[in-house]
């Protein structure tokens, strides 16, 4: 019997998936495990694996958005009927149908329906213009890698001659792409036999004009859209900020660097520090359940790493426990992954605390959104020179950071919270204690 692929949900969050490509062609031999599609989520390009030993009979959408469960191909042995399976499955769950919703990226099907007939030629028509990265750009057959480099050089995909099967659009093509230069029109007729303006009219003109660009919403970016403005809306955040003297932190981590067998960094002292921050008040690690308010007696720190489309968070799971050189090479591992979107749903769950830090981009101060089911998120500013007046009263020359903590007061209230600063500002002033 035929089995009929469904689309299946790849994380908690996912709504719908987007077949970037298909490594296998209808009437290959699939085995079971084996990859046959790529699939972009909500979070990241994943693989799609067959559970099924056959040969794909039927691939339903070659290219573009389909819902969860709708119907992307059929697996069995050959000569099967593929269209009586999706009709058996049709019959014994009408519930599966779900394509009457129709997304804003058409899929491609399989089989192109037939050519309609060329319209004869009107005289003096305009060549259409030059594909503006709109539709026609998600319906080109291309590797997710490809488009990644075309969209990186600035190149219309449309107008590149894939070499990969069935025509595709691969790494190569992108490569040793040459534009081509559209000759310059020719004025017409009609413009030719203007006569010249007036010598003592002067016509306004100038050579720009209204423009702009569409850009289709990523599936990332549609769930950073929904959670984030569910967690602003639903949540009653108020915020805390303390200044951080970062002086001893920065000796600290010479020293260290000197004997670590990586290369630290600030960002991993943050994360130390906050996670033995979170052990010292618990309340900070908990989450909104709704119902009943969960503390939490692990400490997941979440690390947000900005990519292309947005904004993904990988997860360093029992942070408390770990050395601040093994934080740096999970951080860099995940933060690696998470830009090429391999994250797995497993690395980017179960953060029970989530750090936001934009000091690296010269950011000096600013606000974060608490990312459920968290009820905190601590936003950390750059490290910056100015002078502080030290304890003997002298102006001095001081490395200092802000950092802002944001709360959902439905958890913790605003004692709680600043104990909470104060601890993580001793550790970092004091670097030792985290070590302890």
């Amino acid at each position: 019997m035929a089995e009929v692929i469904r689309m299946p949900r790849m994380s908690d969050t996912m709504e719908e998936g987007n077949i970037v490509g298909w490594l296998k062609k209808e009437g290959d031999e699939v085995e079971s495990g084996e990859t046959i599609a790529e699939v972009e989520t909500d979070k990241a390009t994943m693989e799609l694996d067959s559970y099924f030993d056959g040969y794909l009979l039927h691939i339903a959408v070659k290219e573009g958005i389909v819902p969860i469960n709708g119907v992307i191909a059929v697996i069995g042995e050959k000569g099967e009927d593929w269209k009586a399976a999706i009709a058996a499955e049709d019959e014994a769950a009408p519930a599966a149908e779900t394509t009457t919703d129709t997304p804003s990226v058409t899929p491609t099907p399989a089989e192109p329906a037939p050519a309609a007939p060329t319209p004869e030629p009107a005289t003096a028509t305009a060549a259409p213009p030059p594909s503006q990265n709109g539709s026609a750009d998600s319906r080109v057959k291309a590797s997710p890698l490809a488009r990644s480099m075309a969209k990186e050089k600035g190149i219309d995909i449309t107008a590149v001659q894939g070499s990969g099967e069935q025509g595709r659009v691969i790494k190569r093509d992108i490569e040793n792409y040459q534009p081509t230069s559209a000759p310059a029109p020719s004025a017409s007729a009609a413009q030719q036999n203007e006569k010249p303006a007036a010598a003592n009219v002067v016509p306004f003109s100038f050579s720009g004009g209204e423009s702009f660009e569409d850009t289709a919403v990523s599936q990332m970016r549609k769930v950073i859209a929904r959670r984030l403005g569910e967690s602003k809306f639903s949540a009653p955040h108020f915020y805390l900020t303390v200044e951080i003297n970062m002086g001893k932190a920065v000796k600290t981590r010479v020293k260290l660097n000197e004997i670590a067998p990586v290369k630290l960094s600030f960002n991993d002292l943050v994360v130390k520090a906050a996670a033995v921050s979170l052990k010292q008040n618990p309340a900070v690690n908990s989450s909104w359940l709704g119902d009943k308010i969960r503390k939490n007696n692990h400490i997941n720190i979440g690390v947000a790493v900005a990519v292309e489309d947005g904004l993904l968070v990988p997860v360093i799971k029992y942070a408390d426990m770990k050395s601040l050189s093994q934080i740096n090479v999970e951080v860099k591992e995940l933060a690696g992954k998470a830009k090429i979107k391999k994250l797995q749903p497993d690395e980017m769950s179960g953060n029970t605390f989530t750090i936001s830090n934009l000091g690296m981009f010269g950011i000096e101060e600013f606000t974060a959104i608490i990312n459920p089911p968290d009820a905190c998120i601590l936003a950390i500013g750059g490290i910056i020179d100015k002078p502080i007046v030290n304890k003997k009263g002298k102006v001095v020359p001081g490395k200092m950071m802000k950092v802002t903590l944001s709360c959902d007061h439905r958890v913790v209230d605003g004692a709680t919270g600043a104990k909470f600063l104060n601890t993580f500002k001793g550790i970092l002033e004091d670097p030792v204690g985290m070590l302890i």
